[in-house]
């Protein structure tokens, strides 16, 4: 589970290394860690600044003329989209359906299709079968596991030594809490790696981040991994039992360290901008706001996962909206 700072150990780790700093980064060896962690050849791994790296590169490098993207999920891949010129489609999955995939209704003219799995902010972890799927002759999928680590043993992972056609953003920064260190990267199609590795700006990730790749690419650092996802699962059951009791379940299955709810039977409030995070705030819970997300509205919030006594009194607050006074109060300009 994401702490409010790195483990103590690989902290010291990092620090230690400071000497090295003086030199000009060199992604070899965390390259190389990598695609070891994977079971990979080096060529279909490339170190990025962060996730927002590589889907700066993708965008950049990859000449589609009909992108899109399945929401509800992260916005940056879209973002980077725009950003190059592209005018990405939007496939917005339905919360009547559990915000399910179904792979024959995605635009079969799309060129580049976009994915989260599991998906920020639903959670869902789509099946690899149906993900591989949107596969095809002419076509790149690109699935953002940022959060697969998230997941013991990492079932649906589309990582494997035949990836043609398709690339995966991976991040160490969730679990490990290093947003700070910009460490991710991705694997996938070695000839697509080839092109995103052109285009790269010379030393883009700091040397600190590649010594955190390595870090986090051994053995010892792997079971550690999971025992957090393990961990993160017996969290994530107290929360949806105490948000189900509040009559404010979860969408779906959620796979990931946060959950979705819908807060509409809250009353009519809940569907203002901010009215529910504003509430949270002020009884001391912060919550992700739901409107940023195409497909989502004012009532949808996204709660991470944390302990269980934690996860009792967040549900509590939310209950306790219900009883909140009738007239909408003012709102300030950033909840809109």
């Amino acid at each position: 589970m994401r702490s409010h700072q790195p483990p103590a150990q690989l902290a010291a780790e990092l620090c230690s290394r400071a000497p090295n700093w003086a030199a000009y980064p060199d992604a070899r060896s965390a390259r190389e860690a990598l695609a070891a962690l994977h079971g990979l050849d080096p060529a279909m791994v490339l170190p990025t600044s962060g996730a927002a790296e590589a889907f700066t590169l993708i965008a950049r490098a990859l000449p589609t003329r009909c992108s899109l993207v399945v929401h509800p999920q992260f916005t940056e891949p879209e973002q980077a989209l725009r950003l190059a010129g592209h005018l990405p489609r939007r496939h917005i999955l339905r919360p009547q359906d559990g915000f399910v995939l179904h792979p024959d209704e995605v635009d079969g003219r799309a060129d580049l299709v976009v994915v989260g799995n599991p998906t920020n902010p639903t959670g869902v972890l789509h099946p690899a079968a149906a993900l591989r799927r949107l596969a095809r002759p002419g076509r790149v999928l690109l699935v953002d596991e940022a959060f697969m680590d998230a997941v013991p043993g990492e079932p649906e992972s589309l990582v494997a030594p035949e990836m043609t056609g398709i690339l995966v953003t991976r991040s160490l920064t969730k679990t490990w809490s290093l947003a700070g260190i910009r460490a991710g990267y991705v694997v996938g199609d070695p000839h697509l790696i080839r092109e995103l590795e052109r285009l790269q700006t010379p030393w883009s990730v700091a040397t600190p981040a590649l010594d955190a790749m390595v870090a986090c690419a051994r053995e010892e650092a792997r079971a550690q991994t999971q025992t957090i996802a393990h961990r993160i699962d017996a969290d994530r059951e107290h929360l949806v039992r105490a948000l189900t009791e509040a009559g404010l379940p979860p969408v779906a299955n959620p796979r990931a360290p946060f959950v979705l709810v819908d807060t509409s039977p809250l009353g009519p409030l809940a569907q203002t901008p901010g009215w529910v995070r504003e509430r949270m705030t002020e009884a001391g819970f912060a919550v992700r706001r739901g409107e940023s997300f195409p497909g989502l509205g004012p009532a949808w919030i996204r709660l991470a996962v944390r302990d269980e006594e934690t996860s009792r009194r967040t549900a509590a607050a939310l209950a306790g909206l219900h009883h909140t006074q009738t007239t909408t109060p003012s709102l300030t300009r950033k909840n809109t």
